[in-house]
């Protein structure tokens, strides 16, 4: 991988060179370096390598479109089924219901919870998503289509994200653009399209990134705030951040001066308490209703199997459902994949502890342990889209082999179709 160090911004332009002065929010606008117009201004802050990412995007979400449209017609739950589900039907699937009943109901409707034997276990999901799901159904009525306008702009926000946070990487255009492309053409891309998470979660988690890479701590902990929010994995980012942070004032205190340079760095450690906030909030509500602090653990324990197991355990029970012939093909299929994805991981943080991307890898192990340390995997397939180093490092080997963008391609793509159409179904997809 040829990245950047993490610590440190962007060289500075040789004497005589001019350059576009630096973005001051987290995905701060870069003007245009041309002397044309300004058509709009949200034109002008889109440059042209943001508005080649977007056009991917929206043709990416139209295949997906097209793919649900099909499963509607060819795929109906019965065999003897004359009339096609409703349009937005094959969206609303798994954990979008959960979601929709939080956003709907709140968590403890008519004063049911836990203590009911058909709970649902909806504490453990985080509120970021249900109360903008809330807000946005105000506007829109349908509550299958307000999830899917916020993974629709929550995606694009995630893209541009991506793209820029590539280009910090790995200085070129096209870097960048391959590494949307991996993302959006990676196996579980459909998550990214549907009333999930994932989308918003990487709205902010990936400018807050970027932020934290410019040294824009207070943007950078605002933003991973909101992604806590959103999911736990937020506290994951929350830990690379602070990794970031302590490597770059411990960078600060060497050399002339480094006495001054010292004090100045470590003036934004106040700002890595806000990450905290949101989770600890959520925690003071659902004690407040169930007397457990830690009450959403507690139900994905209950309702997901994730109660604590050693990593060999987790592999194990995962490999006996995955060949066994314990499940039926579909869930079998579908550990082989977790299997697959844990395996991925691994990998990544290996390699970005070789090329010393400390805080990447803390990020990522961190998912990896909460993920690897229940009684079998769930859900992991689906965490690969948060590891934005993933589809980074992707995009910087992939020049120096030119097959790999190829090969990728031709492996991912039928995954993403096959995944896609899981989900869209009504089959267990991660």
């Amino acid at each position: 991988m040829s990245m950047s160090s993490p610590g440190l911004r962007p060289a500075e332009p040789r004497s005589g060179a001019t350059s576009a002065p630096r973005p001051s929010g987290p995905v701060g606008p870069v003007p245009y370096a041309s002397d044309a117009p300004r058509r709009h201004r949200w034109a002008s802050w889109l440059t042209p390598a943001d508005r080649k990412v977007l056009q991917l995007y929206l043709l990416t979400r139209l295949s997906l479109w097209i793919m649900a449209h099909g499963a509607r017609w060819l795929f109906p739950r019965g065999s003897d089924v004359r009339e096609a589900a409703p349009l937005l039907a094959p969206f609303q699937q798994w954990d979008a219901n959960h979601y929709l009943h939080i956003a709907r109901d709140g968590y403890f409707p008519a004063g049911a919870g836990p203590w009911l034997g058909d709970w649902d276990n909806r504490e453990a999901f985080f509120p970021g998503y249900p109360l903008l799901l809330r807000a946005v159904h105000v506007v829109v009525p349908d509550w299958t289509a307000a999830g899917l306008l916020i993974s629709l702009v929550a995606g694009a926000v995630a893209v541009l994200a991506l793209s820029r946070t590539a280009r910090s990487y790995v200085p070129e255009d096209a870097a960048a653009h391959r590494a949307v492309l991996f993302f959006l053409l990676s196996p579980c891309a459909v998550f990214l399209a549907v009333g999930y998470t994932e989308a918003l979660f990487l709205a902010f988690a990936l400018p807050a990134w970027l932020a934290a890479r410019r040294h824009q701590w207070a943007w950078a902990c605002a933003l991973t705030a909101l992604a806590t929010a959103v999911r736990v994995s937020g506290l994951f980012l929350a830990a690379a951040i602070a990794v970031l942070f302590v490597l770059t004032a411990l960078q600060a205190g060497s050399g002339k001066g480094k006495r001054k340079r010292r004090r100045t760095a470590w003036r934004g450690v106040v700002w890595l308490v806000l990450p905290g906030l949101p989770p600890l909030a959520y925690s003071w509500y659902l004690h407040a209703h169930t007397g457990d602090w830690m009450a959403w653990k507690h139900a994905q324990e209950r309702g997901w199997y994730r109660e604590f197991h050693t990593p060999w355990e987790a592999w194990t029970n995962t490999w006996n459902a995955a060949f066994d012939g314990v499940h039926t093909t579909g869930y079998a299929a579908m550990f082989q994949a977790e299997l697959a994805a844990m395996l991925v991981g691994v990998a990544l943080v290996a390699v970005l502890l070789r090329h010393r991307r400390r805080p990447e890898a803390v990020y990522v192990a961190l998912s990896l342990w909460a993920l690897g340390t229940s009684y079998w995997y769930t859900s992991v397939p689906r965490a690969t889209l948060l590891w934005w180093p993933l589809w980074i490092g992707l995009a910087a080997v992939s020049p120096r082999r030119p097959w790999f963008r190829t090969a990728y391609l031709c492996v991912s793509a039928p995954l993403a179709a096959l995944v896609a159409l899981a989900f869209l179904t009504g089959r267990w997809a991660g």
